[in-house]
């Protein structure tokens, strides 16, 4: 079985608590989690499915170890991957620049990768804007995750994405849902 790269970064802890909440969901058979921090380009090597996580800091800025990492992920070949998204952010907040870094992200991936899936409905959301939309639709280009203003609804966007990332991705193991 081909297993799923999970890639995170995390300065306050939200953004590795939800890479391990979509483990718990997947499978830890299914799913290995890497802190952006503490990897190097050939970790992303092994991998035909990643996941990648970020949050985004401030008015748009992506994290600390992402940051750190961008050079090197500039230069990672995603051809052959299926890539998805994750993104953490406060849309009260930052409402101007809610999920940028997914968006930021996503756009240097696709530049390479195969194909990009995990796409997420902007509704049930409040924010002015976002890098992270997909042009032209109601669509974030990954699962968007406000642990600031909305946690409650975290547990059961985790188990609908985890559930459409499992067929997107063709798992064969079932997908766990938690109310976590």
């Amino acid at each position: 079985m081909t297993k799923i790269g999970l890639f995170f970064g995390s300065d306050e802890g939200n953004t590795e608590s939800i890479a391990h909440r979509v483990v718990s969901r997947l499978g830890d058979e299914v799913v290995d989690v890497h802190d952006i921090g503490d990897v190097t380009q050939l970790e992303f090597l092994p991998y035909d499915k990643l996941i990648l996580g970020i949050p985004t800091w401030d008015f748009g800025q992506i994290q600390s170890d992402w940051e750190d990492f961008w050079d090197d992920l500039e230069a990672i070949d995603f051809s052959g991957k299926t890539v998805a998204f994750i993104g953490l952010g406060d849309q009260f907040g930052y409402g101007d620049f809610f999920l940028d870094a997914m968006g930021m992200l996503h756009d240097v991936v696709v530049k390479t990768a195969d194909r990009v899936v995990g796409h997420w409905p902007t509704a049930g959301y409040e924010f002015d804007a976002s890098k992270a939309r997909v042009p032209g639709q109601a669509l974030f280009v990954g699962l968007g995750i406000d642990e600031d203003q909305q946690p409650a609804l975290s547990a059961e966007r985790l188990n609908r994405w985890c559930r459409q990332i499992h067929d997107e991705f063709g798992l064969a193991t079932p997908v766990v849902e938690l109310d976590d």
